[in-house]
Order: structure tokens, then sequence, then C-alpha cells
């Protein structure tokens, strides 16, 4: 018997697509990656060129999570305070906002009954 779990199809799907997609954009580093860290974490950074440009490849190798950044986004890091970084350090492996759920039955925000 092998367990399972509702949307288990799914979540091996997107951990494919998001592996692939990682893939191509560690083949596009370019330059030395940058490794920091300390007691609590460690990222590699890295440079990479894609089709809309440059962006940093920020990695967690402990938790196999990353991201891209622009340089907008970027730049948008300098615009926050203490308070707001300490939010999202304070909520590890989640999202400071959540995304935004489709309506349910034409209801905006709406459950079915």
């Amino acid at each position: 018997m092998k367990l399972g779990w509702e949307g288990e199809a799914e979540d091996a799907a997107a951990a494919a697509r998001a592996g692939s997609e990682l893939a191509v954009l560690t083949s596009q580093r370019e330059g030395e990656s940058l490794t920091l860290g300390n007691e609590f974490a460690e990222i590699r950074v890295s440079k990479v060129l894609t089709r809309n440009g440059a962006r940093l490849l920020i990695e967690s190798p402990r938790s196999g999570q990353w991201i891209t950044l622009d340089p907008l986004e970027l730049e948008a890091l300098t615009w926050q305070n203490e308070a707001t970084l300490s939010a999202m350090v304070g909520n590890p492996f989640a999202p400071l906002i959540a995304d935004a759920e489709e309506p349910t039955d034409g209801v905006e925000g709406g459950t079915s009954p």
C-alpha cells in the first residue's frame, strides 16, 4: 500500500518544473558564485543572464529553495525597514503575503458550502 496525499501529482510536477528551470538558470551563470553563511543559514548568490536581462540567483543549498531577482526587485529590498525583514525571517519557508486564490463559484473570496 502506497501512501499519498491530495495534490501529490501536482506537487511532483511543480517540483520537476522548478528543477528544470533551476538547471537552465545555473547553465546561464556568469562568473563565479558567492557563498555566504553563518550558524543560521547559508546562501549561494550568482549572476545569471536570462532573455529578460541579468538576474541575481539566490539559492539555499540546505533547503533547496531558490529565487531570481531583477534589479528593481533588488532595489526594493533597500526600501524596506527592519520590521519588514524581521517579519520575513519570522515566517520561514512561507511568503510574507500569500498568493491570491482563485474565486470559487464566481464569488470572490467565497467558499463552496
